[in-house]
């Protein structure tokens, strides 16, 4: 063989060499913590690990062959929240989904290094989480939930289904809603010939005495806002609106669960929307450069079966806004 031959079989045996000794070593194994804001057996906990881990499904990232998820569910306990945050920190992952205020919270506590995330955060701005909506900076960023105007919405539609509606009692719990500052919904709720209240909740007695409380005087309505307090109570929320006849209006699982009407968007969808986040962090990109974006799509849903039960007829002219009606 001439010397020339030799050297570039030598050179090509090595190079296939190399190339079959990189095609035998193993996909690097990424790890993504996740924080729930709901006891694992609950539907929305359920729900969002199946979205956003199917999601990352589709993106190339399968658990057992180059990511692992380390979930965590809290359950609603502030305890539980600081506790799990902690241990997800401890774990050093490339990345965590924070889903809910609560847990964006408690997890702002343990790391300003490690890529976060959130889900179904509310107003991130105006409550000093980001700095901008372009430009989150920090180690923070994701999908926003709502901010004041879409609770000053609430108040304006409900007024306008049942217009016998002077004052409206914002249930929530001070621990768990983290919502955004609703001195400007209080404000302006009078524009619309509404009484805007707060009425802070931690406890099923809690919740029957401010609802009673409401009910005392003819004009009353509740608006319930949404954060994991009030999903895990809303069967006592709901069974005590209606005991007492006043109309409701909140998150898609109020309606659904015997609320008057909603007017929200799929929170499931956004742990979809958070797995792409997830996906080009781990690839490189930092999450100051990702921008923090709301839902697009809101939708009205009226329930005339509780309509019914309140004694109320629904004007048709609302019944015609809505996307959908529950008979």
């Amino acid at each position: 063989m001439h010397r020339r031959g030799f050297f570039a079989a030598l050179l090509g045996g090595a190079a296939l060499l190399a190339l079959a000794g990189r095609a035998q070593q193993p996909e690097r194994m990424r790890r993504v913590g996740v924080l729930i804001a709901f006891p694992d057996s609950h539907p929305f906990a359920q729900a969002f690990t199946a979205t956003f881990r199917d999601a990352l499904r589709r993106l190339g990232w399968v658990e057992g062959r180059n990511i692992r998820i380390d979930y965590r569910f809290a359950a609603g306990d502030p305890a539980l929240f600081k506790a799990y945050a902690a241990e997800l920190v401890g774990l050093t992952p490339d990345a965590i989904l924070a889903s809910t205020a609560p847990a964006l919270a408690a997890l702002q506590q343990q790391t300003r290094t490690i890529p976060i995330v959130f889900v179904v955060v509310p107003d991130p701005v105006g409550r000093g989480l980001v700095t901008s909506l372009a430009r989150p900076g920090g180690n923070i960023t994701g999908f926003a939930s709502y901010d004041a105007s879409i609770i000053g919405k609430w108040v304006q539609l409900l007024k306008q289904a049942v217009p016998e509606v002077t004052r409206a009692s914002i249930i929530f719990n001070p621990d768990t809603a983290l919502a955004p500052p609703l001195d400007r919904v209080i404000e302006a709720s009078p524009s619309v010939g509404v009484t805007a209240t707060l009425a802070p909740v931690h406890d099923d007695a809690g919740i029957e005495e401010a609802i009673a409380a409401q009910a005392r005087q003819p004009g009353g309505g509740l608006v319930i806002l949404p954060d994991s307090f009030n999903v895990t109570h809303s069967n006592a929320i709901l069974a005590a609106a209606i005991r007492y006849k006043l109309p409701s209006i909140g998150f898609n699982e109020v309606v659904r669960a015997g609320g008057l009407m909603s007017y929200w968007f799929d929170n499931v969808e956004l742990h979809a929307e958070a797995a792409s986040y997830i996906d080009r962090i781990l690839k490189g990109a930092s999450p100051a450069d990702l921008p923090v974006q709301y839902p697009v799509k809101y939708s009205l849903i009226i329930n005339l079966k509780t309509a019914k039960a309140l004694g109320l007829t629904v004007p048709p002219s609302m019944l015609d806004l809505a996307d959908e009606v529950i008979e």
